[in-house]
């Protein structure tokens, strides 16, 4: 089986949420709830943290969170790639350091893309789940993607694509939850941000301007994140919830969605 490695890109410098991987969440900092989330998945033999900040890397130590210093990049999946070059893996799963309840199932199922028997050297998956809200389809802080028919991504965009001059269609949202082989992400690493990813700020046109396919895995997952101390209160309040239920989700989704996500190409 191949080794798989989760790695949870964290940086401290936040507008919104200054310290937020450190931030308290039902009494440990947030990156360390995102960290267990991603122990719990079958198919993951490690999960670390790759940051810049000191401080970050001091509280790792302390909880004895496995971590590695990188330099300060652009995005979260360019601190990946060079984390990456310092692991013994054959899969890496780039994971959002502010999503406290993201799904080991889902985490799974974009590694699942890689556990057949031929792998393209430069294979990329994410994860994405369709949009119930009509809110979130008009949001530019929630990230769509449209697939080609052989289920690889076509665009990505904060615009609601396809614009819905006939049948209303079925909107898509990526997760920010992308698995890599370490070919892949050196591939990433190499290339130049284009026009597009410049404009849009979504990391993963960057594949798509250079011609690499982008793999698309549905999942169930609300992909609830925090990116304010508003946000914050309300990840305790279902964190709070012995099973946190889907009224709980929904209260916390709803509340995230009226302040919105300007997030998916961060420096995380």
């Amino acid at each position: 089986m191949p080794r798989v490695v989760a790695v949870i890109p964290c940086r401290y410098g936040s507008t919104r949420f200054p310290g937020k991987p450190l931030a308290d969440l039902a009494g440990m900092p947030l990156m360390w709830h995102v960290h267990q989330q991603c122990l719990k998945a079958q198919h993951v033999d490690e999960a670390v943290i790759a940051t810049d900040d000191e401080r970050i890397a001091d509280a790792c130590a302390r909880l004895s969170i496995p971590h590695r210093m990188t330099g300060e990049h652009s995005t979260g999946t360019d601190r990946v790639a060079e984390c990456a070059e310092s692991l013994d893996a054959d899969i890496i799963v780039n994971v959002q350091g502010d999503e406290p309840f993201i799904s080991p199932a889902a985490i799974d199922a974009v590694v699942a893309v890689f556990l057949t028997p031929v792998v393209p050297r430069q294979a990329v998956a994410n994860a994405y789940t369709e949009l119930a809200c009509p809110a979130a389809v008009i949001d530019h802080n929630v990230v769509k993607v449209v697939l080609r028919g052989d289920g690889t991504a076509l665009t990505f965009s904060r615009q609601p694509v396809p614009y819905p001059k006939g049948v209303r269609p079925a909107y898509l949202r990526q997760l920010g939850l992308y698995a890599f082989t370490p070919e892949a992400l050196r591939t990433f690493a190499s290339l130049r941000p284009g026009p597009v990813e410049k404009a849009e700020g979504i990391e993963m046109l960057r594949f798509l301007e250079h011609s690499h396919p982008v793999a698309m895995v549905r999942v169930q997952d609300e992909g609830i994140a925090v990116d304010t101390p508003v946000d914050l209160e309300r990840a305790a309040l279902l964190t709070a919830a012995s099973t946190p239920t889907p009224a709980h989700r929904a209260v916390a989704r709803l509340g995230h969605q009226a302040t919105g996500r300007p997030k998916q190409s961060s420096g995380g």
